[in-house]
């Protein structure tokens, strides 16, 4: 099966779920450090399959880079106080912003992205891409 924007683009809310329903899982029956670095962890990946669903065709390397970049830079905003405050008003912002700043988090943000990173490059390397298939038919010529 050829792996297409489109495919990608289909397949990432799944994944998002996917993660989103194993952290919740994860929250019912752990209440110490591996629901709070799993939960870390999970939302990089999140992250992840949200900027694959934003740019299905991205190479695994630059995805990845990106979702860990943004995951760092919403842990460093909690620095600034904004995210606490909106996160007071709104459930959907605590979930998305956090509330206070953890420099443990940094590092399990890559631990999230990283095995995902490899699962993309070898799902990559190993399916026929559409593009591909369309420049060796006879017919993408005509």
């Amino acid at each position: 099966m050829p792996v297409t924007a489109r495919t990608v683009r289909l397949l990432m809310p799944v994944a998002a779920l996917l993660f989103l329903g194993l952290a919740l899982l994860i929250r019912v029956v752990d209440d110490g450090a591996l629901r709070q670095y799993s939960g870390t962890a999970l939302y990089a990946s999140m992250v992840w399959a949200g900027v694959l669903f934003l740019r299905p065709r991205m190479a695994p390397v630059p995805a990845g880079t990106l979702a860990t970049v943004f995951c760092w830079l919403v842990e460093c905003a909690q620095l600034t106080g904004v995210p606490a405050e909106l996160s007071a008003r709104s459930l959907v912002a605590r979930l998305a912003l956090g509330v206070q700043f953890d420099p443990v988090d940094l590092a399990w943000y890559p631990a999230g992205v990283a095995p995902l990173v490899v699962l993309h490059h070898l799902v990559r390397a190993r399916a026929p891409r559409a593009s591909s298939q369309r420049s060796l038919s006879p017919v993408a010529s005509v």
